[in-house]
C-alpha cells in the first residue's frame, strides 16, 4: 500500500524523488511556466533536534503557492545568536535565507536582518522600532530564529507602552530554535516538520495568549547565570513588579530545574540539560529526599478565589500551552492558541516518584490521569511564599527566572491586550 504521506515527484533531471509531506515548504510556479521549484527540509538522519538543510529543486509537480511580493508589510529577521545551542546564525545563512530569496523574489531585498548582539537586543529592537511601527498602523511581519525567550522579550516589550488606536499587532513567524520551543511544539505539534519554514508562505494568523505574572515589591530578575539581579517592569496601573509570558508561570521543581540549568555549562547539552537538573534536584547529592516547597497556593475560577489545602508542594505550574518541549506534554487538554490557562501541581514525593509522574508527560500527558496530580483548568494562580531560602523562592516565567522576597508573593492572571500574532500554517 502506498505510503499517504509521501510527496513524490520527479526533478528536472529526470530523477524521481519521494519525501514525507511533512518534510515539504512550497511548490512554487516557476517564472518560465513550466516545471515548478520544489522546496523542502533534509533532516539529520542520526539526530532530528539538528536543525534541517533546505533543499530548492526544479521539477515536476503542481504548485501549491504562488510567490510573493511584501512591498506591502514591513519584514524584519531576528536571528537569534545565542539561543540554543548557536545554531540559528547557520541555519539562517545556510537555510533559510536561500528559501526566503525563491519565496520572495521581489521583496526579499528589503528585509532587514538583525543578529542579537546581546540578552537586551531583542528589548531594543522592540523600544527603538517595532513598537513605534505597530503603534503607527503599520503591519509588520518579524521571522523570528529563537527559542520562547525571544517571543516573551517581544510581547513584554510590547506590553510596556501603551497603544494607540491604530496599534496594529506584529505577526511573528516562529523558527525554532531555542532549547525547548514550547511554544512553537505546542502550535505546530504533528501539523508539518519544516521548523516553522511552511509558515513562510501563510497570511493567516491568530493572537498570541498571554499571561501577567505580578509579584510583590522586592522580587528581582535574576541574570547572568544568577549572579546578578536587576528590577522588573512595573505595571501601569498597580505600580507592581511585571512580567509577561506566553508558555508557563511555575514555582518549586520546574522552576528550579530551569534556573540551576541555565548556564553555559549545561546549555551545551541542549533539551537534556532539563533532565540532568531534574535528576541534581530529586536525587540531592548528600541522600536526603527532595525539597519539600512550602507556600500558600491559591487557584482562581471565575472570581472566586480557593487556596488548596497542601503547605507544601513539590510541581506548581500555570500554562497556556500544551508542550512544554516536543515531547513532554504537560497539558493534554490545552489546543493551539485557545487562550485557556491549566494548572499542574502535586505534592512533595520522593525522587523515584516524581520521576515516574514525569514520564507519564512523555506518553501523551498521561500524567494528569495520576491520583497524586491536580489538573484543571484556571483563570488565575496566587502563591504566598513561606521559604527562607532564596533559592526556594525562585520563579520561572517563560524562562526567565525571579526571585521573590522572603514572605512575598507572585500572582498570575490572563492578559486581555493583543499585542503579538502568531502566523500559523
Amino acid at each position: 500500500m502506498e505510503d499517504q504521506t509521501a510527496f513524490t515527484f520527479k526533478t528536472d533531471s529526470g530523477e524521481e524523488r519521494s519525501i514525507n509531506s511533512k518534510d515539504l515548504i512550497a511548490v512554487i510556479p516557476s517564472s518560465d511556466e513550466s516545471l515548478s521549484t520544489i522546496i523542502y527540509v533534509q533532516h539529520d538522519e542520526k539526530d532530528d533536534t539538528v536543525p534541517p538543510n533546505t533543499v530548492i529543486v526544479k521539477g515536476d509537480a503542481e504548485p501549491n503557492v504562488q510567490p510573493q511580493d511584501t512591498s506591502d508589510e514591513e519584514t524584519h529577521i531576528i536571528v537569534s545568536t545565542g539561543s540554543g545551542t548557536n545554531k540559528a546564525k547557520s541555519f539562517y545563512e545556510q537555510a533559510l535565507r536561500p528559501v526566503l530569496e525563491t519565496l520572495f523574489p521581489k521583496g526579499y531585498t528589503n528585509f532587514l536582518t538583525h543578529y542579537t548582539e546581546s540578552a537586551t537586543t531583542i528589548q531594543e529592537l522592540t523600544n527603538d522600532i517595532f513598537f513605534p511601527t505597530a503603534n503607527a498602523g503599520i503591519t509588520l511581519r518579524i521571522i523570528l530564529l529563537a527559542g520562547d525567550g525571544g517571543v516573551i522579550d517581544l510581547a513584554n516589550g510590547l506590553l510596556s507602552r501603551r497603544t494607540s488606536s491604530d496599534y496594529k499587532a506584529p505577526q511573528v513567524v516562529l523558527v525554532p530554535l531555542g532549547t525547548a520551543n514550547a511554544l512553537y511544539h505546542s502550535i505546530n505539534a504533528g501539523k508539518d516538520n519544516t521548523w516553522g519554514l511552511r509558515a513562510l508562505t501563510s497570511t493567516r494568523t491568530k493572537p498570541l495568549p498571554i499571561l501577567s505574572a505580578t509579584f510583590s515589591p522586592g522580587a528581582r530578575l535574576l541574570t547572568n547565570e544568577g549572579n546578578d539581579e536587576e528590577e522588573l517592569s512595573k505595571d501601569g496601573e498597580s505600580g507592581q513588579p511585571i512580567l509577561h509570558g506566553a508558555v508557563v508561570c511555575s514555582w518549586a521543581m520546574h522552576a528550579t530545574l530551569v534556573a540551576d540549568s541555565d548556564t553555559t555549562a549545561y546549555r551545551k547539552y541542549g533539551i537534556d540539560r532539563f533532565k540532568m537538573a531534574a535528576k541534581e534536584a530529586l536525587y540531592p547529592a548528600d541522600g536526603s529526599p527532595p525539597h519539600a516547597y512550602r507556600g500558600t497556593v491559591s487557584v482562581l475560577h471565575a472570581s472566586r478565589w480557593t487556596p488548596l489545602i497542601e503547605e507544601e508542594h513539590m510541581y506548581v505550574l500555570a500554562t497556556m500551552v500544551s508542550n512544554l518541549e516536543k515531547l513532554f506534554c504537560i497539558s493534554p487538554n490545552s489546543e493551539p492558541l485557545d487562550g485557556s490557562m491549566a494548572l499542574v501541581q502535586f505534592a512533595p514525593m520522593s525522587g523515584d516518584e516524581a520521576m515516574r509522574i514525569m514520564g507519564l508527560a512523555y506518553q501523551g500527558g498521561k500524567h494528569v490521569e495520576d491520583l497524586a496530580v491536580r489538573y484543571e483548568e484556571i483563570d488565575g494562580l496566587k502563591i504566598e511564599f513561606k521559604e527562607k531560602e532564596g533559592r526556594w523562592r525562585r520563579v520561572c516565567v517563560d524562562g526567565k527566572i525571579v526571585k521573590v522576597e522572603e514572605g512575598g508573593w507572585v500572582g498570575v492572571r490572563k492578559e486581555e491586550r493583543r499585542v503579538l500574532d502568531v502566523v500559523v500554517g
